[in-house]
């Protein structure tokens, strides 16, 4: 099975370009199922049930979240109708919707989405991820009930990420971080055969920072003043992610490899 995997939709030209280049993309690399985290889909933080819905409509299988999942209250309702979409493992006992789901893959397939939240630099502290996504894998082993799983693993840290990886390493199909929207060049197949990426990357602007326009983070951090909120940055998006290919048998991976379509970090022809 061919698996993408998009990081972090930001904004309106996050959204657009998922819009206009996610079809052709999976047409042309062959893709089967698709995991796409939204939680920065609109404005730069949290996502509405209108924009979950057109990520879905135009061609995410799934919505993984974050630290930000419900920032739009409105969402709070709208996870529950649409279980396409999946919030933090570990986000909160009382959270609506649920952490990991098995979802129908083509030619009767089922993979596994689920996504954790770290405990590293992040704002709050949150359930501890390591024991959350443990019965998630004990429960659903590959080759059983599911023929591949990808784990979202949302966090400041790449020691915690890298550390995750290794953790599922040979009950997963795919370990990959999201959070820092800053793709890194360490794809590659774990020693137990799961693939792993550090972050995936944003889908959005990268003549930004972090997908935010330049102009307001960089006041910050050089006079250490605000003078408003971040905005999303509008110029053209880069879709920025990882393909892994998996066994048929055993969910494992047998090739991986990054994804940039369009913007500032396509390959150079």
């Amino acid at each position: 099975m061919r698996i993408l995997y998009l990081g972090d939709v930001v904004g309106r030209s996050g959204r657009q370009a998922i819009a206009k280049r996610l079809k052709p993309l999976r047409e042309r690399l062959r893709v089967d199922f698709t995991v796409v985290n939204g939680e920065n889909a609109t404005s730069g933080a949290g996502i509405t049930p209108e924009h979950a819905a057109d990520l879905l409509n135009a061609g995410a299988d799934v919505l993984t979240l974050g630290d930000h999942a419900f920032d739009r209250r409105e969402l709070m309702a709208g996870v529950e109708k649409e279980t396409r979409i999946i919030r933090p493992l570990n986000f909160s006992k009382a959270a609506p919707g649920a952490g990991a789901r098995i979802f129908d893959a083509p030619a009767g397939k089922k993979v596994l989405v689920a996504q954790i939240l770290g405990q590293v630099f992040m704002k709050r502290p949150f359930d501890d991820p390591f024991s959350a996504i443990e019965t998630v894998l004990k429960t659903n082993p590959l080759g059983a009930r599911i023929h591949a799983s990808v784990i979202d693993v949302h966090c400041e840290a790449t020691s915690e990420k890298m550390a995750m990886g290794h953790f599922c390493d040979g009950r997963a199909s795919l370990v990959v971080g999201s959070h820092t929207h800053v793709p890194t060049g360490d794809a590659m197949i774990l020693a137990r055969g799961t693939g792993y990426m550090t972050d995936g990357g944003m889908c959005g602007d990268y003549n930004s920072v972090i997908g935010m326009d330049k102009e307001e983070p960089m006041r910050r951090f050089i006079t250490g003043m605000s003078s408003g909120r971040f905005q999303p940055a509008n110029g053209e998006a880069t879709l920025s992610g990882v393909l892994v290919e998996t066994d048929d048998k055993t969910g494992l991976a047998t090739h991986i490899e990054p994804v940039r379509d369009g913007g500032k970090l396509s390959p150079t022809p």
